[in-house]
């Protein structure tokens, strides 16, 4: 197959969906299932060059990210007709996300003129965004792009139980959608010795028997920031790593027990689970997140909004959860001094978690779903 792939941007901007999206595109070549056309907007370096995997970087502007903390890189018109051109001559398109620019021009692509087979992965469903004109266009968006896209594409695939459920109620698919959660390095994200774990914290500068609690992610709202730092001046005695990136700065709370890592390398990633003992992760509107999977592979238990955690039931056993919204703040404060109180029980999860995710985030068995998918939307051409 020739697959003409769509992201919004390239690994590097640090992404779950583009991280996601370039290791199945990898793992799909290295196969022999497919050579892949990669469009992504310039805005950030380009992976390095894999076997059968061409990278095309368009021309585009990061405006919108900038101004209010949204993704939504817009490209130029001359990348827009490369794209175009790529969706034509592919033996199907897959496209990430319903909302962006570029994946609603490959898809208009598709579907005008020599039509190419369609498979949407979507990753994103309601977000509610404290801007009332942010959440309201978000909302339309979703339905008319919903409608549009997901509607009219040939496969989608959703990541979470969640979201696949939210656009459910908005959407009639062409076929029934499927749901293949994101795969896990588990060879880079594994858990490592109590020495190691030692050494990684006294690498990141946490004082010797303070908890360390860790956000990793993008510095924005949806992700619960503001929650976060309500929590971080509640508890004090805990120490705060906050890795990522974003309009918002942790740094600027002033806050003596708070320290951050910006723009994490991926090298650097696997440390940085390892050595937290528990990662808090407040975010609403969003999938099943990457950095969940990532820090269970290494052994890290996670704490995170209960809406979140229905997106993976099957992880239900060895998640924990809390209630989000308005007021949640004093139900995640006890829920975290609870567990910061009893480090055993957390400690006793760490082999739990690792083993489940070893188990059921396996890259081998996405790759082979995915591979399955593909093929089967190819011979519709």
């Amino acid at each position: 197959m020739r697959i003409t792939l769509v992201t919004h941007y390239f690994p590097a901007h640090r992404g779950g969906v583009e991280r996601m999206a370039g290791q199945l595109a990898e793992r799909l070549a290295a196969q022999g299932v497919a050579r892949i056309d990669w469009h992504a907007s310039d805005c950030d370096a380009p992976p390095a060059p894999a076997p059968g995997v061409t990278v095309v970087a368009a021309v585009s502007c990061n405006l919108v990210e900038r101004a209010v903390g949204v993704p939504y890189p817009l490209w130029s018109p001359g990348a827009l007709l490369r794209l175009a051109r790529a969706v034509r001559s592919a033996s199907v398109v897959h496209l990430h996300d319903c909302l962006y620019l570029p994946v609603l021009a490959a898809f208009a692509a598709a579907r005008f003129g020599r039509r190419r087979p369609v498979v949407v992965t979507q990753h994103i469903g309601h977000v509610p965004y404290r801007n009332p004109v942010l959440r309201l266009v978000h909302a339309a968006a979703n339905r008319l792009c919903g409608a549009w896209v997901l509607g009219g594409a040939d496969q989608v695939v959703f990541e979470s139980e969640t979201v696949r459920a939210y656009f459910a109620e908005r959407v009639r698919f062409r076929s029934p959608p499927l749901l293949i959660e994101n795969g896990v390095d588990t060879g880079t994200f594994r858990p490592c010795s109590a020495a190691e774990r030692r050494e990684r914290r006294a690498q990141l500068g946490v004082p010797p028997g303070k908890p360390l609690l860790l956000f990793l992610g993008r510095f924005v709202e949806k992700k619960g920031l503001g929650v976060l730092r309500e929590l971080a001046g509640q508890i004090p005695h805990a120490h705060w790593l906050f890795a990522g990136w974003g309009p918002i700065d942790p740094a600027a709370w002033g806050q003596a027990n708070v320290s951050v890592r910006l723009r994490p390398g991926h090298e650097d990633l696997t440390a940085l689970y390892q050595a937290a003992d528990l990662l808090v992760l407040p975010s609403v509107g969003e999938g099943f997140p990457l950095s969940v999977q990532e820090a269970m592979a290494c052994g890290t238990p996670a704490l995170i909004g209960a809406e979140t955690a229905a997106g993976c039931p099957a992880a239900h056993e060895v998640l924990l959860r809390e209630a989000t919204g308005e007021g949640s703040t004093g139900l995640w404060r006890a829920r975290i001094e609870a567990l910061i109180a009893s480090p055993a029980t957390l400690e006793g999860m760490r082999a739990r978690v690792a083993a489940f995710a070893r188990e059921q985030w396996s890259w081998e068995r996405a790759t082979a779903r995915y591979a399955e998918v593909l093929q089967r939307a190819a011979q519709l051409a």
